[in-house]
């Protein structure tokens, strides 16, 4: 686990194990927690100049935080924090600086998890008499609707897997588009996680669930297991989905095998990725009928907000079948210069009626 690190001060981590014992929160989760709060702790030290001007952003410690610096903060000190996550802040990706500046969402999910730690100070800890948090802002965001492949594209995507691990990757891919799951949760499952037709995952939280298998769902993973038993596969090794070293898949090679089937499909691998397979299946599912409640459980949602984006799918599809209309484009024709207007009659006043059969 990452919060296990020498330089995590003692605040911190009681903050992380509150959040995992007693929130239930997954180890993940919690390291994500401590990620957020180191940037945040550094940003802190850099602007109050209690680091060497010539140390690395990356490289400033926070093992010194304690509760005197931390009741300090203003909510200006978060402002400022804000802005340079806005505009100055590096984004890597793959290793790779690709420029400054973090979006709206990534900046939310980091004041989210300063809300959250402030709120624990405050109402759990007792450690903090006000929260300077309590009027601050979320950061505006986008609203956009989930990218989703049409039915023709899934069936062009299943219908193009090959190579020497087709079974595998076809099961995968039949699994996320039928079923809606997770990356993480397909590459968590276990072999004795099937039961008839059936499938335990084990969602967000480590809250677990059990998803029902379509026929689809069913047969592809018979033929995969009936190819899984051929492997050399250790026999500790528990897991449902194996990787050409036979063990357990990662979340990458996942990703990978799903970007690389989607463009062997003719499709676009940059518009296109595991969650959004996720998407699909969603939209799918609620185009033919699923209500949003049950589609809420099968996705393994805790709040029905999150479950309703999908819903606004449907409203596009209603907006794009008006705007479709072949008399959408029709407009009045321009009168003819020498047609002369005809005056409408004038129309009688209408008498009130009393209701006894007699006007007012």
């Amino acid at each position: 686990m990452i919060h296990t690190t020498k330089d995590i001060p003692k605040i911190v981590r009681d903050f992380l194990v509150y959040m995992e014992t007693i929130r239930g929160k997954s180890k993940k989760t919690a390291d994500e927690y401590y990620l957020d709060l180191r940037v945040f702790f550094r940003y802190i030290k850099l602007s109050r100049g209690l680091v060497p001007d010539e140390m690395e952003f990356d490289q400033i410690p926070i093992d010194d935080v304690d509760i005197d610096m931390i009741s300090s903060v203003t909510l200006s000190d978060i402002y400022d924090y804000m802005n340079y996550l806005g505009r100055d802040r590096v984004i890597v990706r793959n290793r790779s600086i690709v420029g400054c500046g973090l979006g709206p969402a990534a900046r939310a999910r980091k004041t989210s998890s300063l809300r959250t730690f402030f709120k624990y100070l405050n109402t759990k800890a007792k450690l903090l008499d006000t929260n300077p948090l309590l009027e601050l802002e979320q950061p505006k965001l986008k609203k956009s609707l989930p990218r989703h492949l049409t039915v023709d594209e899934s069936v062009r995507l299943l219908t193009h897997v090959d190579g020497p691990n087709a079974e595998r990757d076809f099961c995968i891919l039949t699994l996320f588009l039928n079923c809606g799951f997770r990356v993480s949760e397909l590459v968590s499952a276990n072999i004795g996680d099937i039961s008839d037709r059936t499938l335990k995952v084990t969602g967000k939280g480590n809250k677990e669930r059990i998803v029902y298998l379509n026929d689809a769902c069913v047969d592809a993973l018979d033929r995969y297991i009936a190819v899984r038993e051929t492997l050399p596969i250790p026999k500790s090794e528990r897991a449902l989905f194996i990787s050409r070293n036979h063990q357990r898949i990662s979340v990458s090679t996942v990703k990978w095998l799903v970007k690389k089937h989607i463009a062997e499909a003719g499709l676009d691998p940059e518009k296109y990725s595991a969650h959004k397979l996720r998407h699909t299946a969603a939209t799918l599912m609620y185009q033919n009928g699923v209500d949003v409640r049950t589609l809420q459980t099968v996705l393994g949602h805790e709040s029905l907000n999150t479950t309703r984006i999908y819903t606004h799918v449907s409203d596009e599809q209603v907006k794009s079948a008006i705007e479709h209309n072949p008399l959408a484009g029709i407009k009045p024709a321009a009168p003819s210069p020498s047609a002369r207007p005809q005056e409408e009659p004038e129309e009688e006043d209408e008498q009130p009626y009393a209701g006894n059969g007699k006007s007012l």
